[in-house]
């Protein structure tokens, strides 16, 4: 008997993916799911499930923990290099005030999975980022986008949970073929009607398989997923870091940014972007 809460995979997907049984309906003998660090939302037949085992899920953990310290390596590595240039930015423009402070981006995180939101939130506090998350449901996030924006006026926006496409091998770019496309592509437009510059609110949105083209023509900065397929967890935070760290003065480079993530091109892409990084001073000593 399968119940919610239990970890599964699919048998006739060759168990690529962990997921969590949402709900069961017994009679119609199918299971809707959430990935574990995958944002795809799915159903999928009971007698295709199979159950994750204890050593399978710690292998999986471990596999999953070295794949976000090779993605923290990598920003480290690239922050490293950006800091000696943002070193040398300050010698040439504050050679007379050296007791400037930083002040990267801040960000506003909605996210439909409350356990996702804890991941991106501990990620955000390691990377160093002013970030604050509020757990909405996708289909309430088009009304609740901008009360949240007017109390906390974020530089950095990202509309986030759960996607997927409902019939594969039908019309991809009918909206009503995706799980909350439609929903991400709502909240970008309420989102606009607030903030209607791409340099003063930084959009990023989408799920697993997200309606790629709609969510960036809807105002979107960054959206995924161009090639339908599964985006991680954590990808729109990578993303966010980036814009958060790049001075103002620049435009984030779109490569650069989409490469930081789990999934690159196929997964997230977007418009170039200017950076929410400033220099201040004087530093204050209270």
């Amino acid at each position: 008997m399968w119940k919610p809460g239990d970890r599964v995979t699919r048998k006739s997907y060759g168990k690529d993916v962990c997921f969590v049984i949402v709900e069961t309906d017994e009679q119609a003998g199918v299971a809707i799911l959430k990935g574990v660090d995958v944002r795809l939302m799915a159903d999928a037949p009971l007698s295709d499930l199979e159950r994750v085992t204890d050593d399978e899920w710690q292998e999986y953990e471990a596999r999953q923990a070295r794949a976000a310290d090779e993605c923290l390596r990598l920003i480290r590595s690239r922050r490293a290099m950006d800091l000696e240039k943002r070193s040398l930015r300050r010698e040439a423009r504050y050679q007379s005030h050296p007791d400037f402070f930083e002040r990267p981006g801040r960000v506003l995180h909605l996210d439909g999975d409350g356990t996702y939101l804890h991941k991106c939130l501990n990620m955000y506090r390691e990377l160093g980022i002013r970030a604050v998350g509020h757990h909405v449901p996708e289909p309430q996030m088009p009304d609740g986008v901008r009360p949240l924006l007017e109390q906390y006026e974020p530089d950095i926006l990202i509309i986030t949970g759960h996607d997927g496409v409902i019939r594969k091998g039908k019309d991809w770019s009918d909206l009503c073929n995706y799980r909350n496309s439609g929903n991400f592509v709502k909240t970008v437009i309420n989102a606009r009607k607030h903030a209607r510059s791409m340099d003063d609110l930084i959009v990023i949105a989408g799920a697993c398989q997200s309606h790629f083209e709609a969510i960036l023509e809807a105002g979107a900065n960054f959206a995924s997923s161009p090639q339908r397929i599964m985006i991680h967890a954590l990808d729109p935070v990578f993303i966010a870091e980036k814009i958060a760290f790049t001075p103002i003065s620049e435009t984030v480079n779109v490569y650069d940014v989409v490469r930081s993530t789990y999934t690159g091109t196929d997964g997230i892409g977007g418009l170039e972007t200017r950076g929410k990084y400033r220099l201040g001073l004087p530093k204050s000593l209270y």
